[in-house]
């Protein structure tokens, strides 16, 4: 997969892409992230990016013509980091990663000149209801979301139980040592026992999810066992 990268920052990925995952699914080349400075097509010698908005008001906008001729240089669907776009999910993200190449634009100031959103942009992506001083961070946020369910960046039984991912909040997880200044792990998940270690991990998964993301509830087809869990839950918490 391909992911093009449009920025005024490119510096602010240097770490995004030289540590962890990231860095090990570009070297195995299964992943190729492309960071493109739009400062390299303006033709004004001061490489001026933004300017004044039309109509006046507070800050700047990103011009028009140096990311068109950015544009002209990548393929792939184009995705704008936006507040106005659709709120980033797990769904998304796993529509996302099925395309070969994908373009991000990095806003950045008061945002993009429109006619670039007009008439280019494919998709607008929020990653929440809140602003940050430029999009590059969203960029990375999409793009790792992305990268890690590419296949062979990590196993796939490693991110099939993560949160989203099934429709429900991921279990808790623990390791050794067993016991730490009298705090214990759960006595299921050193017994041996696979099918009850799984039914405690789907009972506790299921269990954070009430508790914290109800609606993520709402439309889900139960099974018979979930529908048993989550009696037991109910009475639980009743009691």
């Amino acid at each position: 997969m391909k992911i093009n990268i449009l920025t005024l920052f490119p510096k602010m990925f240097e770490g995004f892409l030289n540590e962890s995952i990231i860095a090990r699914a570009i070297d195995a080349n299964l992943v190729e992230i492309n960071v493109i400075d739009i400062r390299n097509f303006c033709n004004d010698k001061h490489k001026q990016a933004d300017d004044i908005p039309f109509g006046g008001g507070a800050g700047m906008v990103m011009k028009i013509e140096p990311i068109l001729a950015a544009l002209e240089t990548v393929s792939g669907k184009i995705i704008y980091t936006s507040p106005q776009g659709i709120t980033l999910n797990q769904n998304l993200v796993n529509i996302l990663k099925d395309l070969k190449e994908i373009t991000i634009i990095a806003g950045h100031y008061e945002g993009i000149d429109e006619r670039i959103i007009e008439t280019k942009v494919d998709m607008e992506i929020s990653i929440g209801d809140f602003v940050l001083t430029g999009g590059e961070l969203a960029a990375m946020v999409i793009s790792d979301a992305i990268i890690r369910l590419v296949p062979g960046v990590i196993k796939k039984e490693s991110y099939e139980n993560d949160s989203f991912f099934n429709g429900l909040l991921d279990y808790p997880h623990y390791t050794r040592p067993a016991e730490y200044q009298g705090l214990k792990v759960p006595e299921v998940l050193i017994s041996g026992n696979h099918k009850k270690i799984d039914e405690w991990r789907l009972k506790e998964s299921l269990k954070r999810t009430y508790l914290r993301r109800k609606d993520l509830l709402k439309n889900r087809e139960f099974t018979k066992l979930e529908i048993k869990l989550l009696k037991e839950i109910e009475k639980e918490l009743i009691e």
